[in-house]
């Protein structure tokens, strides 16, 4: 597959290209070009005209667009298409790659909907001196050129996210996919284009984060950068928009907590655990990471856990009971290996799992005794289906240990106590808290989003990712209301 650039498909002109894996068998599915700086260049100089070209067609042009978009993401050819893309290129089991594309299809609908009633304001003039006889009006403007870093894990859902809602506030997009997983991104912008956007308005350009990405991020000419992935990356693209100002929207890395209390329903605590983290192998920006159980229990949670992860069902990513694949490249297996080794060698005990196999498969790895003192405990994010459990005993306890770390995207919470439960939701240092539930949790109008070194620049969710996408102009009409001279 090729980039597209300015509505026409083109390979680097340098000719340069890389290859795409499956990551299940190791296989080369297609080749993608690695573009040069001169082809981001052009995208870029294409993206500013498209910035005015695609502002100038009115809102509701733009919402239909939408809608035909997400009509063609459930056309059976195209859905099928791209199911098949998040089993090769990324992957997923069939029925999560399935749910990923319905679900994709919802949000472009749910960002059109609202874009319709994404109105701005009267401000009250009476409510200062001096300002009772102006009328005072907000409207939404686009920002312009908007960069859309999109990660591996989600390709096609995290890049409808991104930007669909950029395009409904009339901005222009140009998308970098994962270099894991290009090949869904590629093939829905151009679903974009045969939807009505703009030629200039959605391009995508393939290549490498560290050539390709700081070429996007760092360019004078853009306006703004939306970007999912790792707190690196995410240092690396705040220092390339910082020497121009560009606006910054962030979801970085995380290490999510999960505490159980004594009191819970042990049964779908297990459940829940499970579900949890063995979806995508792991490979979820909000999937509880860390689980701090009370001493009380966890001899009979770990044992329970134990018998239900020797249960998950690996393999045949098209067998539609199949609930886990492999991990995304035999690169993050080895790291996702060597930091269960890690964790061992510091201390923790392994009950179950713990091997790399296939070159990119993890079995599902349950570790007891994890201390406080331990890299996983705090900032070593294992991006797999690794299950770290720590004791405790009182509920601060429980809190200190959950707020330990220099993350804070999601929480969660299981306790049949609806006040402990509050309690503890107060207290946690992070953008949501789950009760009676994962962290694995994203409703599609919440406010998704971090603190600490998780979140800068704002929260992902219909209303909040529109209003992220635009920028803000008051227009003031002084003494409009002065009824001197009138009759």
């Amino acid at each position: 597959m090729k980039m597209i650039i300015g509505g026409q498909e083109t390979g680097a002109l340098d000719g340069r290209t890389f290859d795409v894996v499956s990551p299940a068998t190791m296989e080369v599915i297609d080749s993608v070009p690695a573009a040069c700086r001169e082809d981001v260049d052009r995208a870029v100089a294409n993206a500013r005209k498209g910035a005015k070209e695609w502002a100038a067609v009115p809102l509701c042009d733009r919402i239909d667009a939408v809608y035909r978009f997400a009509d063609l993401l459930e056309r059976p050819e195209h859905f099928q298409k791209l199911v098949e893309f998040e089993c090769t290129e990324n992957g997923k089991p069939i029925r999560m790659a399935e749910e990923d594309i319905r679900v994709s299809a919802y949000i472009c609908r749910a960002f059109a909907e609202k874009a319709r009633n994404f109105a701005g304001d009267v401000i009250p003039s009476e409510c200062e001196k001096g300002t009772r006889d102006d009328l005072i009006l907000t409207f939404y403007e686009p920002l312009g050129v908007v960069v859309c870093i999109v990660p591996f894990n989600y390709p096609t859902n995290l890049y409808c996210f991104k930007a669909i809602p950029a395009l409904l506030m009339g901005n222009a997009v140009i998308a970098k996919p994962a270099s894991d997983t290009p090949l869904a991104n590629i093939y829905i912008t151009g679903l974009l284009l045969e939807a009505g956007v703009l030629p200039n308005a959605i391009q995508i350009v393939t290549g490498g984060g560290g050539t390709v990405g700081n070429w996007l991020t760092g360019h004078p000419d853009i306006d703004a950068v939306s970007v999912t992935g790792s707190c690196e990356a995410g240092k690396q693209i705040m220092a390339n928009c910082a020497k121009h100002l560009h606006h910054c929207h962030m979801e970085l890395g995380g290490n999510d907590p999960f505490i159980i209390f004594d009191d819970c329903d042990l049964d779908l605590a297990i459940r829940e655990t499970v579900s949890g983290r063995i979806g995508n192998a792991g490979q979820t920006c909000c999937a509880s990471k860390r689980y701090i159980v009370q001493n009380s229990i966890r001899p009979r949670f770990v044992a329970k856990l134990k018998t239900a992860l020797e249960q998950v069902k690996i393999g045949d990513l098209r067998d539609y009971d199949t609930e886990m694949g492999p991990v995304i490249s035999e690169k993050a297996a080895k790291e996702v290996e060597q930091q269960i080794e890690k964790t061992i060698a510091q201390g923790a005990v392994c009950v179950c799992g713990g091997h790399r196999f296939d070159r990119t498969f993890i079995e599902p790895t349950l570790l007891d005794n994890v201390t406080a003192d331990m890299d996983v405990a705090h900032d070593m994010e294992i991006f797999g289906p690794v299950f770290p459990v720590m004791g405790f005993d009182t509920v601060d306890e429980a809190v200190a240990l959950a707020n330990d770390i220099p993350y804070g995207l999601q929480s969660a919470v299981m306790t049949n106590d609806i006040k402990k439960a509050l309690y503890v939701a107060r207290r946690m240092e992070a953008g949501a808290c789950i009760i009676n539930g994962s962290s694995n949790y994203r409703h599609n109008h919440q406010a998704f989003g971090g603190r600490k070194m998780t979140g800068i620049g704002g929260h992902e969710g219909v209303a909040y990712t529109l209003a992220e996408m635009c920028n803000t102009k008051t227009i003031a009409l002084k003494r409009i209301f002065d009824t001197k001279g009138i009759g």
